[in-house]
């Protein structure tokens, strides 16, 4: 077993190794309840089909992955020899059929707004924490992480926070607005009402778990560089007395990966996707205890077994989306993680 994270989860910077103390497979929600803290809980989407009431595609794995923890320590760098071999990569015509599916979706008025996804399938040859490295030293984010729990592997490089809680207080930054430039996004009038219109979602799933009167955006259409694209997130915070798993139940699966309204475009997802999500578009992050805990939005993520990884992509469509562009923003969001343009060229 082993268990990379970033400081992020901790307030802290670089990756820390996590001294695991037990491991714990669940389907349940009610589960959590038994979790002793620390531990680090890796969610899978599948639990849509718990928190919405909707029947979805499943993966062949558990609901979800907790390790009970019992210390952490600097983990340095393993940069030995290893190799990402493209296998299946989704083709750009049906992914553009797809959006144009959405959007008729759109305009019958079942939804506002859906996040599409694509699997890009690879071989990798070395070890795979090296592979994990590389992944974060191209693009070092706050929240990334690097779970091998021998067949099941999981490495993720996300940088969107889905829930942060620090006693009473509670905040979500969901990221919606992807571009080449801090320009392009901001004037870009889809990537703002995209990024508006999640925002709203958070607010509503706050609030079902909010004090009266407690929610707020603190920020709208923040922009953050990172080595290869930028993204817009927004803030919202919240007071709350309601328990973990209340939270979970209130709130999953995150907005930002789903749609609006949210059930709905979780089952127009499952019509569109041919793949279960699994691991992503779920949650991960670090429960310290019930009031003090840190969960990211699995997005840039890739989970598998044996010497296979699977890493998916999405991006959000609207009513004014151009297939061309959502395309090259699918691909610009594997950069990170493979650069594909450069395997081409060779």
């Amino acid at each position: 077993m082993n268990l990379l994270l970033a400081g992020g989860y901790l307030c802290e910077e670089g990756i820390l190794r996590a001294n695991i103390k037990k491991v714990v497979f669940g389907n349940s929600l009610e589960e959590l309840k038994t979790l002793k803290p620390p531990f680090f809980l890796v969610l899978s989407y599948d639990l849509s089909s718990q928190t919405l009431c909707t029947k979805i595609k499943e993966s062949p794995f558990p609901n979800f992955i907790a390790l009970e923890i019992e210390s952490f320590s600097k983990a340095t760098q393993r940069l030995k020899p290893s190799f990402l071999i493209p296998k299946k990569i989704p083709k750009e015509e049906t992914f553009k059929r797809k959006i144009l599916k959405v959007k008729d979706y759109i305009e019958r008025g079942d939804v506002y707004q859906i996040n599409l996804t694509a699997p890009f399938e690879f071989h990798f040859q070395g070890p795979l924490e090296a592979i994990f490295w590389n992944f974060y030293l191209r693009q070092k984010v706050p929240y990334a992480f690097f779970l091998d729990l021998g067949d099941l592997k999981i490495v993720s490089g996300t940088m969107e926070l889905f829930l942060k809680r620090e006693k009473d207080k509670i905040l979500s930054k969901p990221i919606k607005g992807t571009g080449k430039s801090k320009e392009e996004i901001l004037l870009s009038e889809k990537e703002r009402a995209e990024n508006l219109m999640i925002t709203d979602m958070v607010r509503n799933d706050l609030g079902k778990i909010a004090e009266t009167g407690s929610v707020r955006v603190s920020e709208l259409f923040k922009v953050t560089e990172y080595e290869t694209l930028y993204q817009m997130h927004s803030t919202v915070e919240a007071k709350t007395k309601a328990s973990f798993e209340e939270i979970i139940r209130s709130t999953f699966p995150p907005a930002s990966v789903t749609g609006a309204p949210k059930r709905r475009a979780v089952e127009i997802i499952d019509l569109l996707e041919e793949h279960a999500r699994g691991y992503y578009c779920g949650a991960g992050g670090l429960v310290l205890n019930e009031d003090n805990f840190t969960l990211s939005v699995l997005i840039r993520t890739a989970y598998g077994t044996g010497d296979t990884l699977t890493y998916f992509a999405g991006c959000g469509i609207v009513w004014d989306s151009d297939p061309d562009k959502e395309v090259r923003e699918l691909f610009l969001k594997v950069k990170a993680f493979c650069d594909l343009e450069s395997l081409a060229r060779k």
